[in-house]
């Protein structure tokens, strides 16, 4: 599956945001979805995923109560609602999909870049 995400930009802290990652190719539904963050100087990060039927989500603790992962499977498309932002979200935000019957994240998106202002 290839992705594409979009949706980044520049903001103040406490806006929201929210991040769309497209995928191409018939089976979506089939993959295991998840947001994760690189911030400047630091290694990837996990941020968020959700399940194949959207039934159950997973949140890093730096992030619960204000991101919300989401996904459309009749869109192919998987989103990521991020609110009461902080300087600290500033990063370049990734979509990753993997496969049911695969250990790993097999497919990324390019990645799109969330920059938080005071």
């Amino acid at each position: 599956v290839q992705l594409q995400a979009s949706g980044g930009g520049v903001v103040q802290a406490g806006d929201s945001l929210k991040l769309s990652c497209a995928a191409s190719g018939p089976t979506f539904s089939s993959y295991l979805m998840a947001w994760f963050r690189q911030r400047p100087g630091k290694e990837r990060e996990f941020v968020a995923s959700v399940t194949r039927s959207g039934g159950n989500t997973f949140y890093a603790e730096s992030v619960k109560g204000r991101f919300t992962i989401s996904r459309d499977n009749a869109k192919n498309t998987v989103y990521l609602q991020m609110n009461s932002l902080k300087l600290e979200d500033t990063a370049v935000y990734y979509c990753a999909a993997k496969s049911y019957d695969k250990i790993t994240y097999g497919s990324w998106g390019q990645g799109t870049l969330v920059t938080v202002s005071s």
